[in-house]
């Protein structure tokens, strides 16, 4: 797997007015009353549109998509595999015409799968910005930055009791990478709460707990846990998780 060229930001951790722990009721009343500024298809065809959108908007659209139908993270993303696979031959630097469509193409098919995957966000940012097309590349610049962003306003993830809270196991790593945060295997801490201890401690915080709870409210009776693979934004190589 090549190097894949930091895209971005490092996220820079801010003090925000709108920092809560998802309310669950709350955010399933919001999403499903049509009156309601926070009505789950209008926030979905926004961010498909790449519209602008607001912190309070981000965290509906994220922690609602928890209770779509469409969300099933327990099943493998086809579209995904795909897009490693490109990513893994075209020249980074240089990349083809043909490349950059194809890449285009499957991460915006791997997105109906995971719509709010940093990985997927973050890859999209340099495949529209390699086009040359900047409306796009800034759009899901954007989407990125608040994906990330409201999950960390979920929590301070210091301790169990205050983890921050993910739709994908994937995305808390990710949310460590792009804090340029290197980390090691992850413990379960209990049936909700995962710990993702750091390589090298950022002074007293050894690393961070998340809320997994929403991955396993519709699991399936016959499945075996295993983890989906997740790239780091700095350096996209796949890890395993079992």
């Amino acid at each position: 797997m090549k190097r894949f060229v930091a895209i971005l930001l490092l996220l820079t951790v801010a003090v925000s007015a709108f920092a809560v722990t998802p309310n669950n009721d709350r955010i399933f009343a919001a999403i499903n009353d049509v009156n309601s500024p926070f009505y789950y298809p209008n926030l979905m065809l926004r961010y498909k549109e790449g519209r602008a959108m607001s912190e309070e908007e981000y965290h509906h659209l994220y922690y609602g998509y928890a209770f779509q139908p469409a969300y099933k993270p327990l099943e493998v993303n086809p579209a995904m595999t795909r897009v490693q696979e490109i990513m893994a031959r075209l020249s980074l630097d240089t990349p083809s015409v043909h490349d950059i469509d194809e890449l285009i193409a499957a991460g915006i098919a791997a997105m109906e799968y995971d719509p709010f995957s940093p990985t997927l966000l973050n890859i999209l940012v340099y495949a529209y910005g390699a086009s040359g097309d900047k409306v796009r590349e800034l759009a899901y610049s954007e989407h990125l930055r608040g994906v990330l962003k409201c999950i960390e306003q979920s929590g301070d993830g210091l301790k169990e009791k205050s983890p921050m809270h993910i739709i994908m196991f994937s995305h808390g790593l990710d949310y460590l990478a792009s804090r340029g945060i290197a980390y090691k295997k992850s413990s379960i801490i209990s049936r909700t709460v995962e710990f993702v201890p750091f390589v090298v401690p950022q002074g007293k915080v050894k690393g961070y707990y998340f809320d997994y709870s929403r991955v396993y409210w519709n699991k399936p009776d016959n499945y075996t846990f295993q983890r989906e693979r997740t790239w780091q934004f700095n350096n996209l190589k796949p890890r395993e998780y079992k």
